[in-house]
């Protein structure tokens, strides 16, 4: 069973949306994966049900078999940081709890990407001081890189891949992913982190009008897929 951890450079830059792609481009492969969300904050209300949308979305791009607690097991209802949603929810994240409910649905898959919150350093469990670097780091799980593509997304993407190496994590794909369609100096700026991020690019994601998985998988560099999955068989 391969394992990634996925992490952005923000908050709402289509993290969620890129995992599905890559759960979808897997498959498409002929591999039983799922991207897992195991702590989700903010939920809406619908047909009498709280549902976390980043949730609903990973749930509905595998096929491996997966419940929706399987690959959403923590979810908070206020929309926020999560620590401060479980605090203001009275219901603490504790390291043990995240990392079980990560490993308990791995056997039925071949390959899992587990999708961290927000940006790489969000903090979980506040009373172990544990945060979402330290569960990439006890998965032991390579690490790819969503940067959102708008101003400021160079300087965010390499502190991310220090932050990353500081750990002892390798990075090991990233993908540029269009936040802001007006962005000045949008090629230059990608060929710029393609120079300087120590991993290859995975795909550079234009701005969709629907940015669905299937439309956001197109978009993904065949050719360092296949490398990336198989350097994950090696």
């Amino acid at each position: 069973m391969s394992l990634f951890f996925i992490t952005g450079t923000d908050t709402e830059i289509g993290k969620t949306t890129c995992t599905a792609a890559l759960v979808q481009a897997a498959a498409a492969r002929g591999l039983r994966a799922a991207g897992l969300k195991p702590v989700a904050a903010g939920q809406d209300l619908r047909e009498g049900r709280w549902v976390n949308e980043d949730v609903a979305l990973l749930h509905a791009a595998q096929a491996a078999g997966l419940s929706e607690a399987e690959v959403g097991p923590i979810q908070l209802r206020t929309p926020c940081a999560p620590h401060l949603a479980a605090r203001l929810e009275g219901r603490p994240i504790r390291r043990a709890e995240v990392l079980e409910a990560v490993r308990a649905p791995l056997h039925k898959l071949d390959l899992a990407f587990v999708e961290g919150v927000g940006g790489f350093r969000v903090p979980l469990d506040e009373a172990a001081g544990w945060d979402s670097a330290d569960l990439a780091r006890e998965l032991a799980a390579p690490v790819i890189l969503v940067v959102g593509l708008r101003l400021g997304c160079i300087n965010h993407a390499l502190l991310t891949a220090e932050a990353i190496a500081s750990r002892g994590l390798p990075l090991v794909g990233w993908i540029g992913n269009t936040v802001d369609g007006q962005m000045l100096q949008h090629g230059e700026n990608l060929a710029t982190l393609r120079a300087l991020l120590p991993a290859p690019c995975l795909g550079a994601v234009p701005r969709l009008a629907e940015p669905s998985p299937g439309a956001v998988a197109s978009h993904l560099e065949a050719a360092a897929l296949d490398r990336l999955l198989k350097l994950k068989d090696s």
